[in-house]
């Protein structure tokens, strides 16, 4: 089977993140051997997305049923016209994509995320898989993360996993697998860079400017979110919800907004460091380049914050996919019930041929 020792797989992974930065692509090379999986990026690249398709997705949300539909096959075209593209005509077995994330409600057994997998599949003219957390929610899990499992089989020995995007998430490996959800990261203060006419705040120099405000910080720590257990996970329509509404006060200069919101973030990110005692974690994903962000984590922590290689840093996500996609491809799970709550582990995605 594709992916066994001497069968080594070529797949790549495609991760659209809630930042909204762009559609990164890993492809990644696997084969797994009597110690178990082995894996590396051999080429990675972030697509960014023309200008008429950021616009739309970033209001996919309010869209009418035909253009959330529409919008599902023009991004399903795209990411399939950029897995042909980094292919280069050489030969792949497989995309595995996360999609963009439309609406996530694992409360109501709800996860939907945009890009056609057929029209991937199509474009690229490679096998398609995706749609990977519908199976996992339907057995009354998360969805998410997923990526906990992949971690395990490519770090062993790594104790613990911080990502950085959209979302923060954490993942805890000891003598079992946790993950979820600690809060916003980059979504919000994106958000907030994009009100300064900036994509970001890049090593939140604009952060730095400001003060924290205590009243805004007091809000922002009793959102009710952050007093679930897990598994929990987070969809964009919570932010736009319930923590937009406080850090888009025009009362409070954006430098101090900026800065408050990066100690909110910190604050939550360290708490759950040690909540369980983690001693050393990997941290990637775009806020591994906040500088301001990881010292005001390091600051209120125990544990040694380990940056990796900037490849490892804007494309673990990707790459972690594609082994998730690898994994349905051959019928073996790749969503753990410990992480997500489900009822059972499940190897969940959609595939498509082209």
């Amino acid at each position: 089977m594709v992916g066994d020792a001497g069968r080594p797989a070529r797949v790549i992974g495609v991760m659209s993140g809630s930042s909204l930065d762009g559609l990164d692509l890993a492809l990644c090379s696997f084969e797994r051997s009597d110690n178990g999986w082995h894996g590396r990026i051999e080429q990675a690249r972030t697509v960014p997305f023309p200008p008429a398709l950021l616009a739309r997705l970033r209001g996919a949300m309010d869209a009418t049923a035909l253009e959330a539909a529409r919008l599902n096959r023009d991004l399903g075209d795209h990411i399939g016209e950029a897995c042909r593209s980094l292919a280069a005509g050489g030969p792949v077995d497989l995309v595995c994509s996360h999609g963009h994330t439309l609406f996530h409600r694992p409360e109501e057994g709800l996860t939907a995320a945009l890009g056609c997998g057929a029209r991937i599949a199509v474009r690229a003219g490679i096998p398609t898989v995706c749609d990977l957390r519908t199976t996992d929610v339907a057995l009354g899990g998360q969805g998410a993360p997923l990526v906990p499992l992949a971690e395990r089989l490519l770090f062993p020995g790594r104790e613990a996993f911080l990502n950085l995007g959209g979302i923060a998430n954490l993942a805890v490996h000891r003598t079992g697998t946790t993950g979820y959800d600690i809060g916003p990261c980059n979504q919000a203060l994106d958000h907030l860079a994009r009100q300064a006419g900036k994509p970001y705040d890049a090593d939140g120099a604009l952060a730095r400017e400001g003060t924290v405000k205590d009243d805004l910080l007091a809000a922002l720590e009793a959102l009710p979110f952050y007093r679930q257990p897990p598994p929990r996970s987070l969809g964009r329509e919570w932010f736009e919800a319930e923590m937009r509404p406080l850090i888009d006060e025009p009362g409070i200069l954006l430098s101090d907004r900026l800065r408050t919101v990066s100690e909110h973030v910190a604050r939550r990110i360290a708490t759950e460091l040690d909540r369980h005692a983690v001693r050393s974690v990997l941290v990637t994903g775009g806020g591994a380049h906040n500088a301001h962000l990881l010292e005001r984590v390091g600051d209120q922590c125990k544990a040694k914050l380990r940056v990796p290689e900037a490849l490892l840093v804007e494309f673990k996500e990707a790459y972690l996919f594609a082994l998730l996609g690898l994994l349905r491809w051959r019928g073996e799970v790749n969503a753990l019930a410990s992480v997500t709550g489900a009822t059972r582990d499940s190897a969940g995605g959609a595939v498509y041929l082209p």
